[in-house]
């Protein structure tokens, strides 16, 4: 047996599944979810998917798909439902049944007691003129020649197009609501793009109260000390509750590599003036842009509200929050 053409095959007879059922999609079918999210929208209400076995899996990750772009969606199992669950459903929601033959009892017996409108039913079926065909008010023809699966009996390609089918919805649910990556961001504060449209540097940064801070006319023995008690990687230099410099560990070493007594040396004559700076409400992904595009690497910034020094952000900071080299290029 060729191992590698079968594997192939099965790839190519899915991908060809989901080329006809585009195909078959019409622009009627279009408008009707179109307006079925607007009337989500406007009611507050969820998208509920239901299926059994296999079908009941693909219902699952379609529902968080949905969830996530901020529909409130669900997975209902029929069964359950009828045990109980039905108390979850309301008027204001919609439904898809996924079911490849369209015949699947326990979403037939469920659907009598869903206090869900036709137009709000949805029909995900490998076959289009069934019985929860002609119960629902949209109808999504996912039907398939034959599974991928060589007996043409483990649900194989009848799941692959159902889940992209459920993709294609919800693809369609973010451009006509206008789901921005701002708002999709809200529904994923601890994944690293929620991280990067939403985590700014004062959820990050060392707080002035810890930082080392010491004033122009202080000297580079001063700033030794205050860098040794409060260890940051960086000294403020303030002068009238203003930053006009900051004092960095390789300051003080070209310092004393240049003379032995420059322990007694005006930071003034030592510090960096205008440092590149950051704001507390700087976003810690452009943050991480910033410290890494110069010409050389910042490992530490100091982080400036209106003139005032706020505290300090680490480079490793960012790193412990997920953030990498790669994502600042």
């Amino acid at each position: 047996m060729d191992h590698k053409n079968l594997f192939t095959q099965v790839l190519l007879t899915e991908a060809e599944a989901l080329t006809k059922a585009a195909a078959r999609f019409q622009d009627q079918e279009a408008q009707k979810l179109v307006k079925l999210f607007e009337i989500l929208a406007h009611t507050g209400g969820s998208l509920i998917i239901s299926g059994v076995g296999k079908s009941g899996l693909i219902a699952q990750k379609i529902a968080a798909t949905f969830s996530s772009l901020g529909l409130p969606s669900f997975f209902l199992h029929p069964t359950e439902a009828m045990h109980g669950d039905l108390g979850r459903v309301t008027k204001s929601d919609a439904i898809v049944l996924i079911s490849k033959s369209g015949t699947t009892e326990e979403l037939l017996n469920m659907l009598p007691y869903v206090s869900i409108p036709k137009e709000r039913i949805i029909a995900l079926v490998g076959k289009a003129d069934s019985p929860i065909s002609h119960k629902s008010g949209i109808v999504l023809d996912a039907s398939v020649e034959k599974e991928a699966c060589i007996n043409d009996l483990a649900p194989t390609t009848s799941t692959t197009v159902a889940l992209a089918f459920g993709d294609a919805m919800a693809v369609l649910y973010e451009n006509v609501m206008g789901v921005s990556k701002e708002k999709f961001a809200v529904n994923h504060p601890a994944g690293l793009l929620g991280k990067s449209l939403s985590l700014t540097v004062d959820r990050l940064m060392i707080p002035a109260k810890d930082c080392p801070h010491i004033s122009d006319a202080s000297t580079l023995q001063d700033a030794i000390l205050a860098m040794t008690q409060k260890p940051v990687g960086m000294c403020a230099v303030i002068e009238n509750d203003k930053l006009v410099g900051i004092l960095v560990e390789g300051d003080i070493r070209r310092a004393f590599a240049k003379s032995a007594d420059a322990i007694n040396t005006p930071v003034s004559e030592l510090m960096t003036r205008n440092p590149t700076v950051l704001t507390t409400l700087t976003l810690a992904f452009d943050a991480l842009k910033t410290m890494e595009s110069g010409q050389r690497q910042l490992n530490v910034a100091p982080v400036v509200d209106a003139g005032v020094f706020q505290g300090v952000l680490r480079l490793h900071d960012l790193f412990k929050a997920g953030f990498n080299s790669s994502l600042s290029k």
